[in-house]
């Protein structure tokens, strides 16, 4: 055994016996030692895009992965944890056009790369099981799944409003449009509506709305009601504006009724305008001679249509020159085309009641509406001069101004305007969703063709399920001029399944949700060439524990768990929820610095170019860049991006440092599900910490090797007390490795150690014995989170020649004499301040007690005569009541 730790030495040996005996590899029904079925846990990290290399977010979910195998292992679970990647998607196109290369290379290549990343952090995976979503023998089954749902009605074909770069002739996601404009081009986006495929999440909106709250309890509170946001169950009211507005050919708009949905139907009485979308029947007509309306719906068309930035922009509009009919008071009320309306949402307009609503109450201001109130509340005073939280409190006050429905509260107003409605045909009530049904055509390149075949004479034709997988061309290189496919002869043109007559193939291509949906579902299937998933899957699934970005919280979530819905209504799955338990790790951060030119443009550096000056705290209070020695900016800490760049590099890390010291390292600093701050000192004290373990391993090597089992009826008070000490803090770590704390079972190894090093205890029989014991029941706790080390000293020694391999010996357990004590210590305070401590038999009564803690000399000093009482609190303390 060498004297020095050396972490390539040792993390080379560890990995190369690893993969000589394939340690990672899991089959289902697995058995233990005595023949019995193992429990399965299969937990499992969000899969990563290959963008080119690991960053410290990666490192950090993948060791509480990896942290959770081993420790579940230790403790004869069958765990499963796989890997793969999310490969189709925007980015790969995006570097294909700045490199000139295509996606396909791209990908692979970082692939390659990543997953040597990987490796060299130790991870426990499984990877005969590794799936790549940009190969056909996986996006093979997106397809076949996108026929079926098809053939089921599940997802269906309808017009879309979608983002156009009219330079690059194509479509752009909403992340691609910056501030109205295109991110490459520059150019302005337009709002286009173009045939798109849908999928139909909203059947499944109650469902995945009540499971929320009934069979997900392992999911952080957070996201659970993030999941219930997003999916919006609404109770209101839908109804009418009659008017008598004709279209060109005559005949009434709509048949005459302009549609909205309320929530707040109590404050109808109060309604002064409407506004519709752009795209609205009404604003096209009204726009027809009107140059200036005109200007404003093609202002409207142009910029982002995310949701989040409706919500946030300025809210503008113009009038129509129409007007509709209150449905209760007959008066006339004015339409106006507001930019944030959404045509998709409801019916494409919204009734403005600006007294209660605060975005109508802004716009109102804004544009010189009347402002009627409509709610009142008892020692409130309403102003239309600024807005007050009392106004759009649906509970706190009663009508007014509402004639036969002043003095009701809320329902009851609800229910009786909903009942006169309806009694006139005119509106009902009615549960709607803020979900809509999820968009799956992506008018890119680089993702699962949709097996869509356009003939002339039939129409849009399914792709038969014999010819599937439709293959992805990987020869294209984007150059920013639309869908290459579109210009791929040999994709495009096919004969007609129907026909036979000549064809062209769909080029949208689905979004790369859909791969993420089901992918984890694939690892439990590997190799399966006939279907989706295979009985291996009914095994392995509900997955126990996910584990990912608080960032895919919503929109990943929903649509693995639709996905899964429609699966098990398929008969290909037989359970709800895909996901047990879910753990969503905080970011890691870093300091930031940067320079500013006159234009008010930031520059970043990254912290490692970087001097700091600290003042006589140690705290930064100046910086400069090494490169020129001119001063930056300190920016404060924020999360690693590649925009800010402060990304520390893993493999650097890795290089210097080791594999096992990156890995104590972000499963110290803190809690899994908090954010970590990074530390250069933390993390060369996490380095400290392992060359510490190294030196006790090689300077008690002889004692452990030699050492037999531990005869308790030999031991002496210092040796007991070694013991008792190690096993509670095994205790405490086996509790936090439960309750998947591992920064605190990292301080539990730090407490053993520091322990084991303070006790050097006496040469012999008794003592190699304790020493031997205690560190296999450290590096036993440790393991998980330092695998390579501890396999090393595990090996070198002799612990796996009496236990095994050290990821397959038992978890050490808790031995319930080994913490009983023949003493204990007492605090004693004299009226309730501390003023000494006692050790007394831990048998002793009440009288002994009181009687070691008055003859004290520490606690006499503070005694004048015989107390008053004596209060014992057994195991705690004594106070002397003087």
């Amino acid at each position: 055994m060498q004297d020095k730790y050396s972490p390539a030495e040792v993390e080379q040996s560890a990995q190369q016996h690893w993969n000589a005996i394939d340690a990672y590899k899991t089959v289902e029904n697995a058995r233990d030692k005595q023949g019995r079925d193992k429990k399965k846990f299969y937990a499992c990290s969000m899969l990563p895009y290959p963008s080119g290399k690991l960053h410290m977010g990666h490192v950090r979910n993948y060791t509480i992965n990896d942290v959770m195998y081993r420790y579940l292992r230790m403790n004869g679970y069958n765990v499963l944890m796989p890997m793969g990647w999310d490969a189709f998607g925007m980015p790969a196109e995006n570097a294909a056009m700045a490199n000139g290369v295509p996606p396909a290379q791209w990908t692979y290549s970082n692939i390659d790369y990543m997953k040597s990343q990987m490796q060299s952090m130790g991870l426990a995976i499984d990877w005969s099981r590794e799936m790549t979503a940009c190969r056909p023998e996986y996006y093979k089954w997106n397809q076949w799944m996108f026929l079926k749902m098809l053939e089921k009605g599940i997802i269906y074909k309808k017009t879309g409003t979608v983002n156009w770069d009219p330079i690059d002739q194509t479509v752009l996601a909403n992340e691609q449009v910056i501030d109205g404009r295109g991110w490459r081009s520059g150019a302005v986006i337009e709002k286009r509506e173009i045939p798109m495929y849908y999928a139909k999440i909203t059947d499944y909106a109650d469902e995945l709305l009540e499971h929320v709250e009934t069979k997900l309890p392992g999911w952080p509170e957070r996201v659970r009601l993030m999941q219930a946001n997003w999916i919006g169950k609404s109770t209101g009211v839908r109804f009418a504006f009659p008017h008598q507005i004709k279209g060109a050919d005559g005949q009434l708009i709509n048949d005459g009724k302009l549609f909205v949905f309320t929530t707040r139907a109590d404050t109808i009485m109060g309604v002064t305008f409407c506004a519709v979308a752009p795209e609205h029947p009404l604003a096209t007509l009204a726009a027809e001679n009107d140059p200036a309306l005109q200007a404003f719906i093609a202002e409207c068309k142009q910029g982002s249509v995310i949701e989040a930035d409706m919500a946030t922009m300025e809210k503008k509009g113009m009038p129509t020159g129409l007007f509709v009919t209150h449905p209760l008071t007959g008066d006339q009320v004015e339409v106006w085309v507001g930019n944030y309306v959404l045509i998709t949402y409801g019916d494409g307009a919204v009734m403005g009641v600006p007294a209660h609503d605060e975005r109508d109450f802004a716009f109102a201001r804004k544009y010189n509406l009347p402002i009627k109130q409509v709610i009142g509340v008892e020692g409130k005073t309403y102003s239309t001069e600024a807005w007050e939280e009392w106004y759009g409190d649906k509970e706190a006050g009663k009508t007014i101004h509402s004639g036969k429905y002043d003095g009701l509260g809320y329902q009851a107003a609800v229910d009786a305007v909903a009942a006169d409605l309806a009694a006139q045909g005119l509106g009902e009530k009615k549960v709607t969703f803020r979900l809509r049904d999820w968009g799956i055509s992506r008018q890119r390149y680089w993702g699962t063709p949709i097996p869509i075949i356009h003939c002339p004479d039939c129409g849009d034709v399914p792709v038969p399920e014999k010819d599937l997988p439709v293959v992805l061309p990987e020869d294209c290189v984007p150059d920013g001029s639309g869908n290459p496919l579109n210009k791929h002869e040999q994709f495009l043109k096919v004969d007609c399944p129907c026909c036979g007559k000549p064809a062209r193939r769909e080029t949208d291509t689905m979004d790369t949700f859909v791969d993420s949906s089901w992918y984890y579902m694939r690892y439990t299937s590997p190799g399966s060439n006939e279907a989706m998933v295979d009985s291996r899957n009914d095994y392995w699934m509900p997955m126990d524990q996910y584990i990912g970005g608080i960032e895919h919280a919503v929109l990943h979530l929903l649509y693995a768990r639709f996905w899964t819905k429609v699966m098990r209504d398929f008969g290909l799955v037989k359970f709800d929820e895909p996901f047990t338990n879910l753990l969503t790790q905080g970011m890691v951060l870093n300091e930031t610095y940067y320079r500013e030119d006159a234009a008010g443009k930031k520059t970043w550096y990254n912290p490692a170019d970087v001097d700091l000056s600290f003042d006589d705290k140690g705290r930064p209070v100046s910086a400069v860049l090494k490169e020129d020695g001119q001063p930056v900016m300190i920016g404060g800490t924020e999360k690693m991006s590649k925009s800010k760049n402060n990304g520390i590099d893993p493999q650097a890390q890795i290089d210097q440092y080791g594999a096992d010291t990156a890995r104590l390292f972000t499963m110290f600093a803190s809690p899994p599900e908090q954010t970590l701050e990074w530390s250069g000192a933390g993390v060369e004290g996490a380095n400290r910490f392992l060359r510490r373990v190294w030196a006790f391993g090689y300077n008690n090597a002889a004692r452990i090797s030699a050492a037999g089992a531990v005869d308790a009826a030999q031991l002496d008070d210092s040796l007991k007390t070694l013991r008792r000490e190690v096993h509670k803090v095994l205790q405490q770590a086996d509790n936090d490795f439960k309750r998947i704390q591992y920064n605190t079972v990292v301080s539990a190894c730090m407490k053993m150690l520091n322990t084991l090093e303070a006790a050097k205890p006496a040469a012999g029989a008794a003592g190699d014995a304790v020493i031997a014991e205690c560190f296999s029941i450290f590096l036993r706790v440790l393991n998980p989170v330092a695998p390579h080390i501890t396999h090393v000293l595990w090996q070198e020694l002799g612990y796996a020649k009496a236990q095994g391999d050290i990821l397959d010996a038992d978890w050490p357990q808790v031995d319930a004499a080994a913490l009983e004590q023949s003493e204990i210590k007492l605090v004693v305070q004299v009226n309730g301040k501390l003023r000494g401590e006692v050790t007394v038999s831990k048998d002793a009564d009440k009288a002994a007690i009181e009687a070691a803690a008055l003859a004290n000399e520490d606690v006499r000093k503070f005694l004048t005569g015989a107390p008053k009482k004596v209060i014992v609190v057994p195991g705690k303390l004594v106070n002397i009541v003087a």
